[in-house]
């Protein structure tokens, strides 16, 4: 299930985190995927990279629940990025911009924490110009190479693509969380995956919730703060 949080189509303004952050409504709109990644988030992140911001759902659900962090956003569409500065604004947040892809940004620049929705995605490409058809091993490696050692590389993806991305993210990180998220069947339709890099520690397969879950999307809490008996969040 992907779907909208907030207001009817028909408004220009529509929510998410239960009103936490305002979203001005485009060509590209985030959905609960945005509000999951951004609860998986480690407390305390102070610096954080978001690759493929697009219109700057996740950074804002971040921010949202740790104002002090510093955010970068990157990406390749500069309708997506001149999407998330007008959200930025909505919101009265504060972030760095950046026009470049993952894939060839040429940085030395790390980071505690980065966040990615990847474009796990076949077909015709997108209007916004944003990435599609995209290598998900390469791009899942990139985002662990922005990673400081003993930082988070966190990650929602289908549920389908899941093996592609632990793949990608084992190669240098350990302590990796696996936590799915179920719609209306009884297999997970997507996953959160959140890796440690430099760490050697195993996986851990969390039981999951619905991604219907209320505590989460409509209350704004992380899942660390939702459900305090799960581990190693």
């Amino acid at each position: 299930m992907n779907y909208d949080i907030g207001m009817s189509e028909k408004q220009e303004i529509f929510t998410l985190m239960g009103g936490r952050v305002r979203m001005r409504r485009g060509f590209y709109n985030p959905t609960s995927d945005a509000v999951w990644l951004a609860a998986y988030v480690p407390d305390g992140a102070k610096t954080v990279l978001d690759v493929g911001i697009g219109s700057g759902g996740v950074s804002l659900c971040i921010l949202a629940n740790n104002p002090n962090a510093q955010i970068t956003g990157i990406d390749i569409s500069d309708d997506m990025l001149s999407a998330a500065s007008d959200n930025i604004g909505l919101n009265n947040r504060s972030l760095e911009l950046i026009n470049a892809d993952i894939m060839t940004w040429r940085t030395d620049r790390t980071f505690d924490v980065v966040v990615t929705n990847p474009p796990y995605f076949r077909g015709t490409p997108a209007k916004h110009n944003a990435h599609h058809n995209a290598d998900l091993n390469t791009w899942v490696r990139k985002c662990v190479a922005r990673t400081k050692p003993n930082g988070y590389c966190c990650v929602i993806t289908d549920a389908t693509t899941t093996d592609t991305v632990i793949a990608a993210m084992s190669e240098h990180c350990g302590d990796i969380n696996i936590f799915p998220l179920f719609g209306a069947r009884d297999t997970a339709e997507r996953v959160l995956l959140r890796g440690r890099v430099g760490s050697r520690g195993g996986a851990t397969l969390h039981r999951g919730l619905s991604m219907n879950y209320e505590p989460v999307l409509r209350d704004g809490l992380t899942i660390a703060k939702s459900l305090g008996k799960v581990s190693k969040i």
